[in-house]
C-alpha cells in the first residue's frame, strides 16, 4: 500500500506544458488534463474517459491485438491502418482478385466481407487494484514467491469484479509491478473488410519511406462492426447487424496547422523508458546490430523474389513487411539513442539518483541496484545475443526452421501424455497450414542459406531442402498421422528434422533456461529501481511503460530538424506523392485515377485553404507499436489524423523519449476521405460518418 500512495502521489506534481508519455485514460483529472488544456486542448478529463456517460474511450478499439482502431460512425464503421488490415486483405486477394494491387471497397453491407478469427476490443471501464493485488506481497520474497502471492492475489481479484456475462477482463502490472488495474472489456468478433486503397496508395513509398520523413502514404483501411440484435459482441452471423457504439468519432474537415494541439489515444505495446544506461548501451550496441544483420540477409533474397513474381508478391506481402518493420526500425533506434545522447544522458540521471540516496541516507536500501544492474548486464550480454539470433533465424525469418522448432515442441509434448500429444498435434496441423497458404520453397531456401551463416556458420546445409517433407503440405499432413511413437518416428528420420533438432535442444538446454535465470533477476531488480526512483526523485515526471493497455499521449503538430541546416515542415502534400512518382515502380507507382485527380486539381471540399490536398502530418505524440492505427483527436475530440508511423530517428522512443527528436506520423484524415470519395466512389461511406468544421 506504500508504494502505491508514493505512485499516486508523484503523478500529480509539476505543472507545466510537456509532452511525451503514456497516461492512463481514468487517471487525467488534475496534472495531464491541465497539461492538455496549456498545449491547447478543450476537453476535459470526462471527455475522455467517463465511466456513466458516453466518452472518447468508447470509440477506440483495439484492433485484433496489436493495432488500435476508432469507430467513425453510428454504424460501426470501423478506421485503423493499411498495414493493420493487411494480412485480412491479403487473405482476399487473389491473382483474379488483387485487392493488395487494386483496392477493395464494398458499395452495400452484403458486399462487405467477414474476416475469421479478427476481433476488436473496447474498453468498459478501469479499475486501480495495486492494493488487492499486492496484499501480503513483500520484500523478503523472492521473485518466485512474489510471483506465486500476485498469482493467488489476482485469482481473488477476478472472481470478485462486477460485470455483465458477455464482458472479459484483464489485470495488468504498470511501473514494473508496482501498480496494477484491471480492465473490464468488451469483444466484438464478427468484424467485416468494408474498404482498401491500393498498395500503391495504402503502402506507397514502402520500405524505402517507412520511418522516415517527408511522407506521402494513405496508410488506412475501413472495417465494420457487427454485433446480434441485442448489441452486443457475437460470433458471425449472417442476422448480426452492424454494431451501434456508445461513441463515435466526428471527422473534421478543417484538419490541422503548425502548432495545433493533437491527441493520440490507442494500445501502445511496449516501451522501456526506465532501463539502466548498461541496458540501452546492450541493445543498442550488441542486440540490435546482430538482429539487423539476420533480417537485412533475408530482405535481400525476398525482395528479390517478390519484384521477380507477381505470385510470390502476393504470398510474402505481409511476412516482408513484419520482417522488414523492425528491421529499420532497429537501425533508426540506434542512430536516435547515438543523436540525442541517451547513455551519457541516462548515466548523469544516475549520478544525480546515487547522490541523491546519499544524501537521504537510503543508500542502504537502493546503493547496491546500479551496481548489480552492471554485474547482471554483463553476464546477460553473451546469452541474450545468442537467443536473439536463434529466434530471428528459427521463428521470424526462415519458415522451415519454424517449422522444425514446431515439430519439436510436439515431440516434447509425448511426456504428457497421449492426449497432450493430440492437442499439440492438431495446433501444429493448423500451423502447417497457415504456412503453406503463403509458401514457396525457393525462397524459404534462399533466406536460409542467407540467414543460417550469420548464426552457425558451420551448420549450413541447403540440401535439407531436397530431402524433407515438410516443404510440401501433403506430405507434412501424412508424417503427422498415426500414434505419438508412430509420429515421433517419422519426425527424427526427416532430413531437416534431423538437422534442425540438435539446435533446438541446445536453445530449450542451454539458451533459454540461462536467459530466462537473467531475466527474471533483472526484472526484479528493474521493479525495485522503479520504486526507488519514485521515492528518492519524486520531482521527475513519472508515466508507466506502454503494455499493449489504453493510454493517452498529447502534444502538437510540429516539424523538427534531425541533422545540421535541416528541417522538415510538418505536413505533406499530393503534389509530393507526384514528385516520387516512378511508373512501374514496387514502391513508387501512382495509379492512373490519382494522377488525373492531381492534374485536374479535383480535390472537392478535401483541399486546406491554400488549395492543396494535404497527405500526412507530424506531432509530438509519444508513440510505439500498437499505435497503428490510433486516431489523432484535435482539441474539440474530433478525427484529425491516423496515426500510423514515427520518423526514423525518433523510433528510439520506446527507451528515450526526446522533443526534439521524437515525432510521429499520421495521415490526415482530409486525404482518407479525398480517397474514399474521389477515388474509390464510397460516397455512401462519406455520408455515413459526421462531418464538421471546428474551425469555422
Amino acid at each position: 500500500m506504500k508504494v502505491l500512495k508514493i505512485i499516486i502521489f508523484f503523478i500529480v506534481l509539476q505543472v507545466s506544458a510537456q509532452q511525451g508519455g503514456m497516461w492512463i485514460p481514468s487517471l487525467l483529472e488534475g496534472l495531464n488534463e491541465d497539461e492538455m488544456r496549456s498545449l491547447g486542448s478543450k476537453l476535459t478529463a470526462k471527455d475522455i474517459y467517463d465511466v456513466n456517460n458516453s466518452s472518447l474511450k468508447d470509440a477506440i478499439g483495439h484492433f485484433n491485438g496489436g493495432c488500435t482502431s476508432e469507430v467513425i460512425s453510428p454504424k460501426g464503421l470501423l478506421l485503423t491502418n493499411h498495414h493493420c488490415g493487411f494480412s485480412q486483405i491479403q487473405s482476399h486477394s487473389s491473382l483474379e482478385n488483387d485487392y493488395l494491387k487494386n483496392g477493395f471497397w464494398a458499395m452495400s453491407l452484403k458486399e462487405e466481407i467477414p474476416n475469421e478469427g479478427l476481433f476488436v476490443e473496447f474498453i468498459v471501464r478501469i479499475e486501480d487494484v495495486s492494493e488487492a493485488m499486492l496484499a501480503n506481497v513483500t520484500d523478503t520474497m523472492t521473485p518466485r514467491e512474489k510471483q506465486s502471492q500476485i498469482d493467488k492475489n489476482r485469482n481473488g481479484v477476478e472472481k470478485d469484479v462486477k460485470k455483465e456475462f458477455w464482458q472479459g477482463i484483464k489485470i495488468r502490472p504498470f511501473y514494473k509491478g508496482n501498480q496494477y488495474f484491471l480492465f473490464v472489456t468488451e469483444r466484438f468478433e464478427d468484424v467485416r473488410l468494408v474498404g482498401a486503397p491500393p498498395s500503391s496508395i495504402g503502402k506507397f513509398g514502402s520500405d524505402t519511406d517507412n520511418w522516415v520523413w517527408p511522407r506521402h502514404t494513405g496508410d488506412f483501411s475501413i472495417f465494420r462492426i457487427y454485433a446480434d440484435k441485442n448489441n452486443r459482441p457475437a460470433k458471425y452471423s449472417k442476422d448480426n447487424v452492424p454494431y451501434k457504439p456508445k461513441h463515435f468519432l466526428p471527422v473534421s474537415l478543417d484538419g490541422i496547422e503548425e502548432g495545433d494541439f493533437t491527441m493520440v489515444f490507442g494500445f501502445p505495446g511496449r516501451t522501456n523508458e526506465y532501463l539502466p544506461a548498461v541496458a540501452v548501451e546492450q541493445i543498442t550496441q550488441k542486440v540490435n546490430p546482430s538482429n539487423i544483420a539476420i533480417r537485412e540477409a533475408a530482405l535481400k533474397v525476398i525482395d528479390a523474389k517478390m519484384k521477380a513474381d507477381d505470385q510470390i508478391r502476393i504470398q510474402y506481402a505481409s511476412k516482408q513487411a513484419r520482417i522488414a518493420n523492425a528491421w529499420k526500425k532497429w537501425i533508426g533506434e540506434n542512430l536516435g539513442i547515438e543523436k540525442s545522447g541517451a547513455i551519457d544522458i541516462k548515466r548523469q540521471f544516475e549520478a544525480e539518483f546515487t547522490k541523491a540516496l546519499k544524501a537521504q541516507g537510503k543508500e542502504n536500501d537502493y546503493g547496491i541496484l546500479l551496481p548489480e544492474f552492471d554485474r547482471l548486464y554483463k553476464e546477460f550480454e553473451d546469452i541474450n545475443v545468442k537467443r536473439g539470433k536463434f529466434i530471428e533465424v528459427f521463428l521470424r525469418t526462415n519458415e522451415l526452421m519454424q517449422m522444425m522448432l514446431r515439430l519439436a515442441q510436439l515431440e516434447m509434448s509425448v511426456g504428457r501424455g497421449e492426449e497432450a500429444f493430440n492437442e499439440e498435434r492438431e495446433r501444429m496441423i493448423n500451423r502447417l497450414k497457415g504456412i503453406h497458404k503463403n509458401y514457396n520453397v525457393e525462397v524459404d531456401k534462399g533466406v536460409f542459406e542467407a540467414v543460417m551463416p550469420l548464426f552457425m556458420p558451420d551448420k549450413v546445409d541447403v540440401s535439407i531442402y531436397e530431402s524433407t517433407s515438410f516443404t510440401d503440405l501433403d506430405k507434412a499432413l501424412e508424417a503427422l498421422e498415426g500414434d505419438s511413437e508412430s509420429v515421433v518416428a517419422k519426425l527424427n528420420s526427416d532430413r531437416a528434422y534431423q538437422y534442425a533438432k540438435p539446435i533446438i535442444m541446445q536453445f530449450y538446454t542451454n539458451y533459454e533456461p540461462e536467459f530466462q535465470r537473467l531475466n527474471t533477476e533483472i526484472n526484479a531488480l528493474q521493479t525495485t529501481y522503479m520504486k526507488a526512483l519514485m521515492e528518492v526523485m519524486p520531482g521527475e515526471r513519472y508515466f508507466p511503460d506502454a503494455n499493449s493497455t489504453l493510454r493517452v499521449t498529447y502534444g502538437k503538430v510540429n516539424g523538427y530538424a534531425p541533422r545540421d541546416a535541416v528541417y522538415y515542415n510538418p505536413v505533406t502534400y499530393l503534389d509530393g506523392v507526384i514528385e516520387k512518382y516512378v511508373p512501374g515502380d514496387y514502391e513508387f507507382d501512382v495509379p492512373q485515377k490519382l494522377r488525373d485527380l492531381y492534374n485536374a486539381k479535383d480535390y472537392g471540399v478535401y483541399a486546406d485553404k491554400n488549395g492543396k490536398l494535404p497527405i500526412c502530418f507530424l506531432g509530438t505524440n509519444h508513440t510505439t507499436g500498437g499505435n497503428s492505427g490510433s486516431p489523432a483527436i484535435d482539441a474539440q475530440g474530433n478525427l484529425v489524423g491516423l496515426n500510423f508511423d514515427r520518423v526514423w530517428e525518433g523510433t528510439m522512443s520506446d527507451i528515450y523519449y526526446d522533443p526534439e527528436i521524437c515525432r510521429n506520423i499520421m495521415v490526415d484524415l482530409r486525404y482518407v476521405l479525398f480517397i474514399i470519395d474521389k477515388y474509390a466512389g464510397a460516397k455512401h461511406l462519406i455520408k455515413e460518418m459526421k462531418l464538421v468544421h471546428p474551425k469555422s
